[in-house]
């Protein structure tokens, strides 16, 4: 099932996903209290954004917000040097918000 950030958005169906705002506030919960492990880290370089990491350890940018979500950072893709990324895997973000 796909995690999308607009799944609540009125102009699109997509069925009884959670909305970004929801999906962020369960993954950071479950992070917390460890039902959702963080499976590695990185360190932001001066040329890193959010959708390009989101990109090259996913295989798709959309999923820009799990690792902003999951490293309790801002909605900006671009991400200050020396950041730190928690890196989570979709399956647990699609079992928990999907």
């Amino acid at each position: 099932m796909p995690v999308g950030r607009y799944a609540n958005d009125s102009r699109i169906n997509l069925g009884e996903q959670l909305g970004t705002y929801n999906a962020v506030r369960e993954l950071r919960a479950a992070i917390k209290n460890g039902s959702v492990p963080v499976t590695n880290t990185l360190i932001a370089t001066g040329d890193d954004r959010l959708d390009t990491l989101a990109g090259s350890i996913y295989g798709d940018a959309k999923y820009w917000w799990v690792l902003a979500a999951a490293s309790g950072i801002g909605w900006g893709l671009q991400i200050p040097p020396g950041t730190v990324i928690n890196i989570i895997r979709i399956s647990d973000v699609e079992r928990l918000v999907g």
